[in-house]
């Protein structure tokens, strides 16, 4: 990517000011949340701790302030409105998701929506794609080749990668740094195969989400002190899918996005045994975490399962570090991989 002075500059400044903006609305949002019982239970320790909810409300209003910020840096210094259509609309599209996922969070962990009205409300998410008519319609499909889906790609296929997405990423989920972390390496790939190609806006959407959740790791990383929520996922997943649309690279997106493909297929599993899993562990009174069934429903759950193979015992960071060691295999693979298919 041919990036210059003022590029390099306005992304350091931008990616800058988000992770600023998380670092400070997040302290004081903990102690407000706190004082206002806005709260949940740790579920993984034995002390069932309290930790600040809604976190990733915040997130999103960082990252929609990071994009703006580059569209303004970029108009007022270089008279340049290259992408800044796409760059608003993303930024409108996370807001929304983020909102979604706040009131969710609001509503209480098994109390929110349920999950058909969700399912109904999240369809409004992919209106700014759909109003833009964000990607293209001919796609690569392997084994088939090159395929013009015409007006049904902005009209059926965005709107299903992107509900699709916000929802499969609020799968893998429960623990300590989990959310973020796995978000954290989603941006990271995806910013080095966007550098790679020379994809713009898609390069600098996804560096200024990667500083932000960065900036919100620090408060959420084991113990933490706030949780994601559902303003988290549904905002990062969303945001995902629509930058791969941004930059018409489903093929990699899909192949980096695979975890939660087996994630998907082992929750069907868990219905097809009547279980509507959960990816908590049974909680033990050391402080270590056991299998909360007799079959593996989750990656969390294999995590745990793996870990008393090969330690004898399984923790929650040890649940973290697995499925994000899984997680930074599959993008290696997906570098090296999307140029072969």
């Amino acid at each position: 990517m041919n990036l210059g002075l003022y590029d390099v500059l306005f992304i350091i400044l931008s990616c800058s000011l988000s992770f600023t903006i998380t670092c400070i609305s997040l302290k004081l949002w903990i102690r407000r949340a706190v004082e206002i019982g806005f709260v949940g239970e740790d579920m993984n320790k034995p002390s069932r701790v309290k930790v600040a909810e809604g976190g990733g409300v915040w997130v999103s209003l960082s990252v929609a302030f990071g994009l703006l910020f580059y569209i303004a840096l970029n108009i007022y210094l270089l008279n340049k409105f290259a992408n800044a259509l796409e760059l608003m609309a993303l930024s409108l599209m996370l807001i929304l998701a983020s909102f979604l996922g706040f009131l969710d969070d609001i509503l209480g962990w098994k109390k929110g929506l349920h999950p058909i009205y969700r399912i109904l409300l999240m369809v409004p998410l992919a209106i700014p794609m759909v109003v833009i008519k964000a990607g293209y319609s001919t796609m690569a499909i392997p084994f088939i080749g090159r395929v013009d889906f015409g007006v049904l790609y902005p009209l059926i296929l965005v709107p299903i990668g992107i509900l699709g997405a916000a929802n499969a990423f609020n799968m893998i989920a429960g623990y300590n740094g989990l959310e973020a972390t796995m978000g954290i390496q989603l941006l990271f790939f995806t910013s080095i195969y966007t550098c790679m190609k020379g994809l713009r806006p898609s390069f600098e959407a996804a560096i200024i989400m990667l500083a932000t959740i960065i900036g919100f790791l620090i408060y959420n990383w084991y113990p933490a002190r706030i949780f994601p929520g559902n303003s988290f996922t549904y905002g990062v997943g969303a945001y995902y899918a629509s930058i791969v649309v941004i930059g018409n690279f489903e093929k990699f997106g899909v192949l980096l996005f695979s975890l939660y493909f087996v994630e998907l297929l082992l929750f069907i599993r868990g219905l097809l045994n009547g279980i509507y899993k959960e990816n908590y562990g049974k909680v033990l009174p050391d402080g270590t975490i056991d299998l909360p069934y007799e079959k593996i429903y989750s990656l969390t759950h294999f995590a745990i399962k793996i870990q008393k193979v090969l330690r004898g015992k399984a923790t929650e960071k040890g649940v973290v570090l697995v499925i994000n060691i899984l997680q930074f295999i599959i993008g290696i693979i997906s570098l090296f991989l999307v140029h072969l298919i």
